[in-house]
């Protein structure tokens, strides 16, 4: 990023520090003297400990997220958050999480559907 006036000096001259949408990225002008740039992150639910390659780095642990409510997220977003909570309170218990039980259960209807087979055996992670 670079000021047409004030070539070759570069505003902004390093490669991102992790990877965006491009096509849901975009730049504005606002107030005829400030340009804002909106990237859209690729993992949403990844915090960046700087921007740019070589930029300072923050501390993410110092970070203090403002909380929201569920019901302030669309409907993906909180599918999301309440899927994270589940398997975080299931992984605290020592239980499987959201995924790992629909492979069990996956297994088991398969198992019903075909008892003529052993798995008596069956090594399966």
């Amino acid at each position: 990023v670079a000021l047409k006036s004030q070539l070759p000096t570069r505003i902004v001259d390093a490669p991102l520090s992790n990877t965006i949408i491009c096509d849901d990225t975009f730049w504005t002008v606002e107030d005829g003297n400030r340009l804002v740039i909106s990237l859209q992150k690729m993992n949403q639910m990844e915090w960046w400990d700087s921007v740019c390659e070589g930029d300072p780095k923050i501390d993410l642990k110092k970070v203090q997220p403002e909380n929201s409510k569920l019901d302030d997220l669309d409907g993906d977003t909180r599918q999301t958050v309440e899927k994270m909570m589940f398997d975080q309170k299931q992984k605290a218990l020592g239980l499987p999480s959201s995924d790992e039980q629909r492979k069990f259960d996956m297994l088991d209807k398969f198992k019903k559907a075909h008892p003529e087979m052993d798995f008596s055996n069956a090594k399966i992670s």
